[in-house]
């Protein structure tokens, strides 16, 4: 093997292909041509003595070699990276840039506002945002911190509780004098329910009474959505009636466009996590988008 080959910009570029599975979405990543990702692999391969990925017409794979090789520079990677980071921690602001991947529109109604404080405060940081409700590889994206709803179960990644999401039933004014007010949860049998596609379940509600019991009601409707925007809309417009987070339709309710149904009987609150890959903890720009994160999260609507 000839180590002079064995070329940072090299590994760095094995390790995301690796990691992404496709060639060109590793170009984009690094910014640029297909043609030079191809010459990194063959060059590295050339020096190593040995073939590291599998390619086929739609991906590519690492071979068994590949796969042992990746852990190595995943590491060295790794080290190098965190080298520079705590040389410049000792030398002036923190710097450099943080991958973020939130609930889509928690991200948009929320995050990203707290997102551009925090840049407010630390010009030199940069934020790359991906808002996205699908359950991502954190370490395949090259993610940092993933903001998310709903119970998780990667135990590789180090948790970091926000508080949970209290939910209510809404309707807007007009849906409500069209159809009637539902007084009771078996009154929502009768109603035009706007469910969620990507939420499992979400043929029954369960709510909890004054009186501490669960009650799971069935319910039916014309309207499905796999995204929490597009159900702000459809109650904003009077199409239904349905479950929503607190913090998706704050400003709605307090301007009176929706209202609150079903006083007395509340919904189970969702979970709110903050995902970290744990050797990303350690990194002073991380630690200090986790705190702020912590601290600010607490302040939106609905948030406990």
């Amino acid at each position: 093997m000839d180590r002079s080959d064995v070329t940072l910009d090299r590994m760095r570029t094995f390790v995301r292909v690796a990691e992404r599975g496709n060639l060109t979405a590793v170009a984009r990543e690094l910014g640029t041509g297909q043609s030079t990702v191809t010459r990194h692999l063959r060059e590295l391969e050339a020096a190593v003595g040995a073939p590291l990925i599998n390619r086929t017409t739609r991906r590519v794979a690492m071979t068994e070699d590949g796969s042992r090789y990746y852990a190595h520079c995943v590491q060295i990677l790794r080290l190098v990276e965190q080298a520079g980071e705590e040389i410049r921690d000792t030398r002036g602001a923190p710097s450099g840039t943080i991958r973020v991947s939130c609930t889509a529109a928690l991200g948009v109604l929320h995050i990203t506002r707290l997102l551009l404080a925090f840049q407010a405060r630390y010009r030199e940081i940069r934020i790359d945002l991906s808002l996205t409700d699908e359950r991502i590889d954190l370490v395949k994206e090259g993610v940092d911190i993933a903001i998310r709803l709903g119970p998780l179960t990667d135990s590789s990644l180090k948790l970091h509780p926000l508080g949970a999401s209290r939910r209510l039933l809404v309707a807007a004014p007009a849906y409500l004098a069209a159809h009637g007010r539902p007084e009771k949860p078996d009154d929502l049998a009768g109603h035009n329910v706007i469910r969620m596609s990507n939420v499992a379940g979400s043929e029954t509600l369960v709510l909890v009474g004054p009186d501490g019991r669960t009650r799971s009601v069935p319910v039916t409707g014309d309207l499905r959505v796999d995204h929490g925007l597009a159900a702000r809309e459809a109650f904003r417009a009077g199409r239904g009636i349905g479950p929503v987070h607190r913090w998706l339709v704050d400003d709605l309710l307090k301007s009176g466009e929706l209202e609150p149904l079903l006083p007395g009987h509340a919904l189970p609150p969702t979970p709110l996590n903050m995902l970290i890959v744990p050797e990303r903890a350690k990194v002073a720009r991380v630690r200090l988008l986790i705190d702020d994160l912590a601290r600010e999260a607490r302040g939106l609507p609905g948030i406990t």
